[in-house]
């Protein structure tokens, strides 16, 4: 079961079409959308403002939400944000992708299909303008988003809509196996690859 709390009489709202993964932690005034995906061991603590997810986003895995009294951590639609990304009273429009281990401040906000790169920092108040890449320890506004950019972030999406509805369908806790016949891999998904290789192809 998902170790879902109520604090002071809140209780976190899950819409029944979202997969949120056992592990995960939900806390308060938790609002979950439509096809939404949440990863193993994110926490989303809700206990000092809101925390609102927009239909077809994920939370992947050890992502941390979280915000000062008053703040709110809101995540519109179509938003990927990666796996040990921290989300600290920020605003993330439509489309916006938030690489891996990034942290993105209070009172920020990222405006649609733009890119927040891995291990970036996104202090707080800052504002990310629509269809950019943001990188660094401060972000900094690189460049625009390339059409390959903005369809490998579809992809990416797409395939956590995949994943949501495998989960629901197949998920389940299981006893490991003690060997496996064979050296094949034993999933064939179809899906997006890492970014630079899909460069690489053109």
């Amino acid at each position: 079961m998902v170790k879902v709390y109520a604090i002071d009489g809140v209780t976190p709202a899950v819409d029944p079409s979202a997969f949120v993964h056992p592990s995960a932690v939900l806390i308060g005034d938790v609002v979950i959308g439509p096809d939404c995906y949440i990863g193993p061991c994110a926490s989303i603590r809700a206990d000092f403002g809101r925390f609102v997810m927009g239909k077809g986003s994920n939370f992947q895995d050890n992502c941390t939400a979280h915000c000062f009294s008053g703040g709110d951590v809101i995540i519109g639609e179509n938003c990927n944000v990666g796996h040990g990304a921290v989300l600290h009273g920020s605003v993330l429009h439509d489309r916006v992708l938030v690489g891996m281990n990034a942290v993105v401040m209070d009172g920020a906000e990222i405006h649609d299909h733009a890119l927040v790169a891995a291990l970036a920092f996104v202090p707080a108040a800052m504002e990310i303008p629509e269809n950019v890449i943001a990188a660094g320890a401060p972000a900094k506004v690189l460049r625009d988003l390339t059409d390959q950019e903005k369809q490998w972030m579809k992809d990416g999406n797409r395939d956590y809509l995949n994943l949501t509805t495998r989960c629901h369908e197949s998920l389940e806790e299981t006893e490991a196996l003690t060997a496996i016949d064979g050296e094949e891999p034993r999933l064939k998904i179809e899906g997006s690859k890492p970014l630079y290789q899909s460069r690489e192809e053109g």
